[in-house]
């Protein structure tokens, strides 16, 4: 009877420190199949990929919308909040949310009119 016991003890404790070791190996998954891409003709270059800083003071709409997280309502309330001193202003003057702020902030600038 003892020994059923202590059978039964040994049983939980090496049960109990061999479940969480195996839970935590990684299973090898397949790799997905990609989506098929598209092809589209686009004259203007998303400005992530050219590197140029976009004004916000001057650029266009079709320009605003290159930005990630920019469409055809934030490209319009980005314009008619001008002119702004600084780039942080977007979010000051409730233009753009905070997370399509962060997305964008690298890649603009508030240049100021000389006058």
């Amino acid at each position: 009877m003892k020994h059923n016991r202590i059978f039964g003890v040994i049983l939980i404790v090496l049960l109990c420190i061999a479940l969480p070791l195996g839970a935590q190996t990684k299973t090898k998954s397949t790799p997905k199949a990609q989506a098929p891409t598209t092809a589209k003709t686009t004259t203007a270059k998303p400005a992530a990929q050219t590197n140029a800083l976009i004004d916000l003071n001057a650029a266009s709409k079709a320009e605003l919308m290159t930005l990630p997280g920019i469409g055809d309502a934030y490209a319009q309330k980005i314009i008619d909040g001008r002119p702004y001193a600084r780039k942080d202003q977007l979010v000051a003057k409730k233009i753009l949310p905070q997370a399509t702020y962060d997305k964008i902030k690298d890649n603009v600038i508030a240049r100021q009119t000389k006058g």
